[in-house]
């Protein structure tokens, strides 16, 4: 009987290291954002931005297909519907690089998987952000757009 219990013993043991291990691996697998996505400020267009702002506002108007007046008032007037707050977690994604990533979104008409590298922020979250701040412009502009009966019906 001593045996039995002993053989039973072992399996118990073995199959409590194999869930170890697989637990092991999952946690493993499992990260909450990429690593060079943690150091957007080092990896995204931001920085050359400000640059241009400063230095050649000509290749800042080329690069955001607007001056930058227009920018800041743009900015200025979505800045209360796309602002977001920082978390003990992480901090949050600013509002002029939502504005940025959604302009040269609708100026080029690139893949959210293609901007994620130029702005350092994952294709899922350059998705909500287009969205969020296209409705946003559509709200703060909506006295100097015109659309068709048609495509209301159809939005």
């Amino acid at each position: 009987m001593s045996e039995i219990g002993d053989i039973i013993a072992l399996m118990v043991i073995g199959e409590c290291l194999v869930e170890a291990k697989e637990r092991e691996k999952r946690a493993k697998r499992k990260m909450w954002m990429k690593n060079w996505l943690k150091n957007k400020d080092e990896f995204s267009n931001q920085k050359l931005l400000k640059e241009l702002k400063v230095s050649q506002p000509d290749d800042f108007k080329n690069f955001m297909h607007m001056d930058e007046e227009t920018f800041l008032y743009l900015l200025l007037k979505v800045k209360p519907f796309i602002q977001k707050q920082d978390t003990f977690m992480r901090d949050a994604i600013s509002v002029e690089s939502r504005l940025s990533i959604t302009l040269r979104f609708l100026a080029t008409g690139n893949s959210y998987e293609y901007l994620k590298f130029s702005n350092a922020v994952s294709a899922q979250s350059i998705g909500r952000i287009v969205i969020e701040t296209c409705e946003a412009i559509r709200k703060v502009l909506k006295n100097y757009i015109k659309v068709s009966c048609i495509e209301i019906i159809i939005a």
